[in-house]
């Protein structure tokens, strides 16, 4: 996703934003979940094999992509301008 400046936007151009935004965590949630789903089954899999070295790679990319949905400039930005603009 491109950056650009929020401000100069007219009101259709910001829902657009907002709908691409929206979309963008429906997707991250996805990928979230499913990693999460790999680390459950890789939990009761080595419970058998006693194998836990492979989740700690897993564990990082969750983490990350977490991090940076939940903190995302532009989408706090986004928020302000909408609630500023009573776009919601």
């Amino acid at each position: 996703m491109k950056v650009t400046n929020l401000t100069g936007l007219t009101d259709e151009e910001l829902l657009v934003e907002k709908k691409k935004l929206k979309k963008s965590k429906i997707i991250n949630a996805f990928v979230i979940g499913f990693l999460v789903s790999i680390v459950i089954a890789g939990i009761v899999s080595s419970i058998i094999g006693k194998n836990y070295v492979v989740l700690i790679p897993l564990l990082f990319p969750i983490y990350f992509i977490y991090k940076i949905v939940s903190n995302s400039k532009k989408n706090n930005e986004l928020e302000i301008l909408l609630k500023k603009r009573n776009l919601n």
